[in-house]
């Protein structure tokens, strides 16, 4: 049974899925009977193209006439189309009222039935929240906004007004517009600016009040979308204004087009094929019948919906079969090439004609604007020579008039920007100052300032040159700008403050000041090219030379003094040595008289090799061998050597040093290490800020610098001379400044972050181009260079390169180490020679007491011998008497010598150890 019926299906329904319905039924609610023949004539026709219809599916078409009414179209479409079981239905758009498209599409969206829709081009259709299953191959009336930003960039018109009316159609085109226009595939770099948008209540009866905010505007190219009704008023009103003549451009949508007063010149646009409905029923059911035939062979396709009363009923198969329509692609359809759906289900890829209004009847095609196969992109084809502009002339408008005086804006910084408050008895400012109040200041708007400097002489020059006048005023709060959140705590939004606010705000012209040109300024702002080229560097204070009580060692490192100190005592103790044991020393040489010379003894020996060194003289106690001078002479040799170096080095040292700087750059580590007690700053939301913040690699040290950062340049370069910053980053331009101007500031490191001066315009401003050319000019014609040297350098660079190489001259603080050793070796002499007299006094007073104590010991041994001379003469006496002897003989008594012998203490010593040696005979004494 299953094999029967599976070769029943593939004989029978050939490449039909088995299970899927063999016929759908299609149904249309159309404007005329003519587009229900068209709608079944296509149909019947669809069946035999096998391409788009497989073997044994049949498609019929069920066809009724829309009515008016949307309550009827409603009823109808549940009796009429759901009750057959359509699987899609096609609806076009009543010759009278709006509704009933979207009754149909209610309906059928109710139950998941796709709704291709062939004339209805309002926005609301977009909305898949409301028209879940509504298609379209027709585009949109927003769509044409595409075209007017083709347009636009055709005619270099980047500035322009937009006129909306205030119901979901204009709302629509405005934004696709300005999505659109702000990214373009084809020019990135070019972007419209809308510089007003003028937007009003639809059915109005006057719009002179909408139309004089337009007057006062610099663009001349309007945009309008507005109905037939309203825009009849509005050119009516523009007519009277006279801004429909010469010097005005008016792009129209279709519907504008359509009225009788246009204005002669306006350009608009006309869909191509859009009352075609033959060609719309025909793309539509080949893109249904393509979109069936793929969901046929790959999807489970159940029967549509019969019953409306049935509420419950959802189609799944309806949600599969929309999105299958709406990602075919109709290469070549009736209504033009590459017929597709966007997301919304709204046609892309439609042609538009570009109509020129050239009279009251005269509308002519002028450019498509079709799809190009080649690009797969919509191209824009216009023959500018056809086109005839408001007031009838051939020559394309500007589009803008040019507003010749300007408010411009500036701030303090120095050289660019010097101020000066007027006294109350001085009320002029001088020939080359220019009045600059504060912009809108309400703190004391009696206060004048003047203004002067490199900006100022700059103003002057661009005015006379591009002709223009200009009210001057600063910055209200001294800032070039920020962007940051306003009223972050009710939920504000981000907004630019300064000089960047201001010119964002549309509340002045143009900013000629040291505004750096950056990334985050540039996409809210118009730059001109760069009247100066800088980068940013670090102004940091010159190290001073610290002067020690050594500073004369300097030259020398301490393990050179140490050898050198070592050398003279070794070379002093070799010289001893050698003269010592020398066959031709003085030790063994004697004078004629039979005495020696005064050796060379270790004392003198180092006495000479410290005479040699510092070249002081040699008095007594040379060397005498030969091997010794010869030692001398190459120690001489060594103390020139020596002597030399250190006069040299010592002048490096001590006059021609001048230290530069302390860091090498922003790659110095201690710049990058956070953990080191280096304070460095920049400018709160300054340029060199937001640089700092952009740069992954800067985030650390940025992190750390923030806590510091200062709120005007002039603050920081204070905190720098006075040594409380160490390194303030700023433009190399203001600091090159402030280093000419004070010799002990000095710039670290090359240049990084490198960028310009540019003059700050609004976006999309007119002057742009001619203060660009401008700037250029005084470039080639050396103006600029002029201006370098009158406020930046003024001859002070010079100054200080010569100030650099000048020696310094040496003061008390340089060589006052040489006067404390001086000093040092006066106190040591006197020192040493309080040691040498209390050293003496004391040998003096050992001396007496050793000659006391040789008189007492004199004394007493005389004594002595006196009695052991005594005891002798006795034992003498009684010998003699024994012999025999008269008693009379000779006397030896000590009594009978005379008194002098007895105090002469050598001869008595020398007798008495004579007699205690056993020498009984006296000695011969002197007489």
């Amino acid at each position: 049974m299953g094999i029967t019926l599976l070769s029943f299906c593939f004989l029978i329904l050939a490449n039909v899925e088995c299970g899927n319905p063999i016929y759908f039924n299609i149904g249309g609610v159309l404007s005329n009977n003519e587009s229900i023949s068209h709608f079944k004539e296509i149909i019947a026709h669809l069946n035999f193209v096998h391409q788009y219809v497989p073997r044994g599916v049949t498609y019929y078409a069920t066809a009724m006439k829309i009515d008016a009414n949307p309550i009827r179209t409603a009823l109808n479409v549940c009796k009429l189309l759901i009750s057959q079981r359509v699987y899609a239905v096609v609806v076009s758009h009543p010759l009278t009222g709006d509704l009933s498209p979207a009754a149909v599409s209610y309906t059928s969206g109710f139950y998941h039935i796709p709704v291709i829709g062939i004339s209805s081009r309002d926005s609301a259709f977009s909305d898949k929240n409301i028209h879940v299953s509504f298609l379209r191959t027709v585009p949109p009336y927003s769509h044409q906004a595409d075209v007017w930003v083709d347009l636009l960039k055709h005619f270099n018109y980047l500035k322009v007004i937009f006129i909306h009316s205030s119901d979901t159609d204009g709302r629509a085109i405005l934004g696709r517009f300005q999505t659109t226009s702000q990214s373009h595939d084809d020019d990135v770099e070019i972007k419209i600016q809308v510089e007003s948008v003028i937007e009003f209540e639809p059915g109005l009866n006057n719009y002179t009040a909408q139309l004089y905010e337009m007057k006062d505007a610099q663009a001349r190219v309007y945009l309008l979308y507005a109905s037939k009704k309203d825009a009849n008023v509005i050119f009516k009103d523009a007519a009277a204004l006279n801004m429909t003549y010469a010097g005005y451009v008016w792009i129209v949508t279709e519907q504008a087009l359509d009225v009788q007063n246009v204005p002669i010149g306006a350009i608009g646009l006309k869909l191509v094929h859009a009352t075609d409905e033959r060609a719309h029923i025909q793309d539509s059911i080949y893109v249904l019948a393509s979109a069936l035939r793929g969901m046929n062979q790959t999807k489970n396709i159940t029967e549509a919906p019969k019953d409306c009363d049935n509420s419950g009923s959802i189609w799944e198969t309806g949600k599969t079969l929309f999105e299958y329509i709406r990602n075919q692609v109709l290469i070549k359809g009736a209504t033009g090439m590459k017929v597709a759906f966007d997301d919304n289900g709204d046609r892309i890829n439609a042609e538009y004609d570009i109509v020129n209004v050239q009279g009251p009847s005269n509308h002519t095609s002028v450019g498509t604007y079709t799809y190009d196969p080649k690009t797969d992109k919509m191209r824009l084809a216009i023959a500018d020579n056809k086109i005839i502009w408001p007031g009838k002339v051939h020559t394309k408008p500007e589009g803008f008039i040019l507003p010749t005086h300007l408010k411009v804006l500036t701030i303090e910084e120095k050289p660019f920007v010097y101020t000066r408050l007027l006294k109350d008895d001085d009320k002029n400012c001088t020939a080359d100052e220019i009045k600059c109040p504060h912009f809108n200041s309400t703190n004391d708007p009696g206060e004048m300032y003047c203004c002067r400097g490199f900006c100022m002489d700059l103003l002057k020059e661009l005015a006379r040159t591009i002709n223009f006048t200009f009210d001057l005023a600063l910055s209200p709060d001294g800032q070039f700008g920020n962007y940051i959140i306003k009223n972050s705590s009710a939920g504000g939004k981000k907004e630019w403050t300064g000089l960047i606010g201001e010119l964002v705000n549309d509340r002045a012209d143009m900013i000629v000041a040291p505004l750096t040109i950056n990334p985050e300024r540039a996409e809210f702002i118009e730059f001109s090219k760069p009247f100066k080229y800088q980068g940013i560097t670090i102004l940091e204070k010159k190290p001073s030379r610290s002067s020690t009580l050594v500073s004369f060692l300097q030259p020398f490192s301490n393990t050179l003094w140490i050898l050198v100190m070592v050398s003279v005592h070794v070379v002093a103790l070799v010289l001893y040595l050698l003269d010592r044991f020398s066959p031709f020393g003085r030790f063994k040489l004697a004078n004629t008289d039979g005495t020696e010379e005064d050796a060379l003894n270790l004392s003198s020996a180092i006495w000479f090799a410290w005479g040699v060194l510092l070249n002081s003289g040699i008095g007594e106690g040379t060397p005498r061998s030969f091997s010794a001078r010869v030692l001398g002479m190459v120690w001489a040799g060594f103390a020139m050597i020596i002597v030399a170096s250190y006069t040299a080095n010592l002048a490096a040292f001590l006059v021609l040093e001048r230290p530069k700087t302390k860091l090498s750059g922003i790659n110095d580590a201690r710049l990058r290490n956070t953990m080191e007690n280096l304070t460095c700053a920049t400018v709160k939301g300054s340029a060199v800020d937001m640089y700092f913040r952009r740069q992954v690699e800067l985030s650390n040290m940025y992190r750390t610098m923030e806590a510091n950062n200062y709120n005007t340049a002039e603050e920081a370069i204070h905190d720098v001379k006075i040594g409380k910053l160490m390194a303030f980053i700023w433009d190399s331009s203001r600091l090159d400044f402030e280093a000419a101007q004070n010799c002990e500031l000095v710039t670290a490191g090359e240049l990084f972050g490198r960028s310009g001066y540019g003059i700050g315009l609004q976006k999309g401003s007119a002057w742009a181009d001619a203060v660009t050319l401008a700037i250029l000019d005084f470039h080639e014609s050396g103006f600029m260079e002029s201006l370098d040297n009158k406020w930046i350098l003024q001859g002070n660079v010079q100054q200080c390169e010569q100030y650099e190489k000048t020696p310094n001259t040496l003061g008390l603080k340089n060589m006052a180490g040489v006067f404390i050793l001086v000093a040092v070796g006066i106190l040591g002499g006197i020192a040493l020679i309080i040691i040498e007299m209390a050293y003496k006094k004391h040998q003096i007073r050992k001396q007496k007491r050793m000659e006391l104590a040789r008189h007492a010991a004199d004394k007493w041994r005389g004594v002595i011998e006196k009695r052991k001379t005594l005891r002798a003469t006795i034992a003498a006496q009684r010998r003699l008497k024994s012999n025999g002897l008269p008693e009379t003989g000779v006397s030896l008594s000590v009594e009978a010598l005379p008194r002098g012998v007895i105090d002469l203490p050598s001869p008595v010593r020398a007798w008495s150890g004579m007699r205690q040696r056993g020498i009984s005979e006296l000695p011969n004494l002197p007489a």
